[in-house]
């Protein structure tokens, strides 16, 4: 919708621009048109930029996020929406039509680039998701402000006291009807590129919570960043494999949960991309 907004603008100053100045009475409006609209874009883009900055500089992470902001969660949504095309990721989904519609979960994902988050962000925008994200995110440009103030938690892994802090905050926030909890279970991307064993211990959210876990699969999202860079389109799957009720949850292990979405992920995924 954003970009949508800003093509329709540049357009219309660009007839304007003719206009004003008499293009239309012969052939100027050949180069006028198209000069006026290109210098239109990258005007309302850079202000679309300063705005997210100026955004950015009115959070502070020191005070706590207690709920989901609701005009941070819409600006991201129609930034995300814009960055997409821009960026010329295409995205290929199924089984989203199994997306619980009423209460909140536990989505959890394979993870091999920071445009998965991204994607995620664009095809559950009506789940409200909050990521469980490494704690050096939250100095990243942009992002870790806008994280923040969209209940984003941040983990430090090595440290087992101060991560079960951010495991039962994740637990009050699916309690609590706040946001549905987003998490990649494999801990951080590999070098490899690969699907590698879980990290069970977040699977006790879903479990304390009594919320379904929600199981979905990215494939090519690694190939975003090299593609961008040679101005090639990213072909990405989004698969939802697989909704397990919070009643099947109960009276088992974490690692039996895990074994079991572990083995979800990689028959989805394939044989070729686990990590031996």
């Amino acid at each position: 919708m954003l970009l949508g907004v800003i093509l329709v603008l540049s357009l219309l100053i660009g007839l304007v621009i003719c206009g004003c100045a008499g293009a239309f009475g012969g052939f100027g409006w050949l180069w006028v048109l198209p000069v006026s609209f290109l210098g239109s874009v990258l005007a309302l883009l850079a202000a679309a930029f300063l705005f997210i900055l100026w955004l950015c500089s009115r959070v502070d992470q020191n005070v706590p996020q207690e709920e989901d902001d609701p005009f941070y969660r819409k600006v991201v949504d129609l930034y995300v929406e814009s960055i997409m095309p821009l960026v010329r990721i295409h995205v290929k989904t199924k089984g989203l039509e199994k997306t619980p519609k009423d209460g909140r979960f536990l989505l959890v994902c394979n993870h091999t680039s920071n445009a998965d988050p991204i994607i995620l962000i664009r095809y559950f925008r009506k789940s409200q998701l909050a990521f469980i994200s490494k704690r050096e995110n939250r100095d990243m440009f942009v992002v870790g402000k806008m994280m923040h103030k969209l209940q984003c938690q941040l983990i430090n892994r090595e440290n087992d006291r101060e991560a079960l802090k951010t495991v039962l905050k994740c637990i009050q926030i699916l309690k609590e009807d706040k946001a549905s909890v987003a998490v990649f279970p494999e801990g951080y991307i590999h070098n490899d590129l690969l699907f590698h064993e879980f990290r069970n211990g977040v699977f006790k959210i879903a479990q304390k919570a009594e919320v379904p876990i929600v199981v979905c699969t990215l494939k090519n999202t690694a190939q975003v960043i090299p593609n961008l860079l040679h101005f090639r389109r990213s072909d990405v799957e989004l698969s939802l494999l697989e909704v397990i009720p919070a009643a099947e949850l109960k009276g088992v292990t974490t690692v039996q949960i895990g074994d079991r979405i572990h083995k979800l992920m990689a028959d989805d995924l394939g044989p070729d991309r686990i990590a031996k």
